[in-house]
């Protein structure tokens, strides 16, 4: 019987270096993928650590040779900064704050890597996420990891059923210290590398000196304003800021103050009390459902509107044209434009869309 092929695209990390031992031991015929993002002209700088970086792939390579796989380095440059970069400073110009993560999962880990796979013959294709996949009565449903601590389903709600069948996540049923432990029995050289926690194309996390190095014209100061509009102070430009933020902002004013809005079309940021930061209700667009069809009717589930947030009891309502209102049973801290809201019942990822709008 001949072996099924999955490629497996391997960030020179821990995860991936042991998805690939899994699938292997599990009789898969595994080819290893780095994806080159790393844009020349704009300086991708090296750290320790960064996924996708110069030196993730020597990892990749050390491990794949361990292993006995095949390798390639694949150039995913365009397509990462139209997708990706690009999308990334227009939204924070825009006064939203985006989640390159995710849209890098949508575009190019689980769409052109795909296609590439596909090209190569490959039936899947397979990622260190920890997250569940599999056929629950006639649908492809994503659960969460065995490890709740590295759950990453809030990253993967836009993902398809079409994809979803073609798609492997093995570490998804291990804890982050088992998977540790197997990368340090098979000899991995990466069994104590750490995780990388930064945006993988900025190198020093700071996205507004980003933005303004690649987009330099969009740089334009303007004002901080109270919720009177009473000027406060100057601000070195919108893209540095997002909602709920109080550091950085450069300014004595005897108390804390929050960035509660950022107002585009004035060029202003709004500051107040951290109290205006707790709101119930949002709309967001572009949602995806997956681990049931799409609400048609008010439903009751869970959901997270940041990464790191607990998943917290609401109410979907459906709206014209995809959208959805979502109002939560308490107050929410810092929902933020541009952000994901994902929902859940039970362990089930059951979708989740774009935050278009905060409502009180």
């Amino acid at each position: 019987m001949m072996k099924k092929r999955v490629v497996l695209g391997m960030s020179g990390g821990v995860d991936s270096a042991v998805a690939a031992y899994l699938l292997r031991e599990q009789g898969y015929e595994v080819i290893g993928v780095t994806m080159q993002v790393w844009q020349d002209d704009e300086g991708f700088k090296e750290r320790e650590g960064g996924c996708c970086s110069l030196s993730a792939v020597d990892d990749a390579r050390m491990v794949a040779d361990t292993l006995g796989i095949p390798f390639y380095v694949m150039n995913f440059k365009e397509v990462f900064r139209e997708k990706v970069i690009d999308y990334f400073v227009e939204e924070y110009v825009e006064g939203r704050t985006p989640n390159p993560c995710i849209a890098c999962n949508k575009y190019i880990k689980f769409d052109e890597l795909l296609h590439r796979a596909e090209a190569l013959g490959a039936d899947y294709v397979a990622t260190g996420h920890y997250a569940r996949i599999y056929e629950k009565d006639g649908r492809m449903v994503i659960e969460k990891a065995e490890d709740d601590t590295k759950d990453q389903t809030y990253a993967l709600y836009n993902l398809t059923q079409e994809q979803l069948r073609k798609t492997l996540m093995p570490c998804g049923d291990y804890r982050k210290t088992r998977i540790r432990e197997i990368a340090k029995e098979m000899d991995l050289g990466v069994h104590n590398k750490r995780d990388s926690q930064e945006i993988c194309f900025i190198d020093d996390n700071n996205h507004g000196r980003y933005i303004y190095e690649v987009r330099p014209e969009l740089k334009v100061e303007g004002n901080f304003v109270d919720e009177k509009g009473n000027v406060l102070g100057r601000h070195k430009g919108i893209a540095y800021y997002t909602i709920g933020q109080r550091k950085g902002l450069g300014l004595s004013l005897g108390k804390p103050y929050f960035v509660s809005k950022i107002d585009k079309n004035r060029n202003e940021v709004v500051l107040t009390d951290e109290s205006a930061l707790f709101k119930t209700t949002l709309i967001a667009g572009t949602v995806n459902w997956v681990s049931r069809e799409a609400v048609t009717e008010p439903y009751e589930a869970l959901a997270k509107i940041r990464y790191s947030a607990k998943p917290a009891p609401c109410t979907i309502y459906p709206l014209e044209n995809g959208q959805v209102k979502v109002i939560f049973n308490e107050k929410q801290r810092a929902m933020t434009a541009g952000q994901a809201v994902v929902f859940y019942e039970d362990n089930f990822l059951l979708g989740g869309g774009t935050i278009l709008e905060v409502l009180d």
